[in-house]
């Protein structure tokens, strides 16, 4: 299940987050297919004013963090540097695209693998490869 957390500034959310979250769907959707639109799970965090910080003060606008979690076997395919670089590139986009290009060059993506095993639902482990 593609997991992805987007930390902005509050302000910069307010208002967007539909818009946000359709994109960000959108954009795993073009990378995974259609399936992948009823599992992908979307989580915006709003950061206060003021408590976002660049170069040692509190930041009035700064491009957004993202965190990807995914499956470790997505990056143990034939071709996961290419599905690494379209995830990144379509979150990229998607974000860039709802709340403003001007942060683009400045918008953080990272892609965390979750290995087999590590993931817990319900309070049962899922996704236990036998040993």
């Amino acid at each position: 299940m593609p997991h992805l957390t987007v930390r902005a500034l509050e302000p910069q959310l307010q208002g967007n987050e539909t818009a946000l979250i359709a994109a960000l769907t959108d954009a795993v959707v073009s990378v995974y297919g259609e399936w992948a639109r009823d599992i992908a799970v979307i989580h915006l965090d709003g950061v206060p004013p003021g408590r976002w910080g660049l170069r040692g003060k509190p930041a009035d606008e700064a491009a957004p963090a993202i965190t990807f979690g995914v499956r470790e076997a997505a990056f143990t395919r034939p071709d996961s540097d290419e599905i690494a670089d379209r995830l990144v590139r379509t979150v990229t986009d998607a974000v860039a695209g709802v709340l403003g290009a001007h942060l683009r060059d400045s918008i953080a993506v990272e892609l965390v693998a979750t290995p087999a095993g590590r993931t817990g639902i319900g309070g049962v482990i899922v996704d236990r490869q036998a040993g």
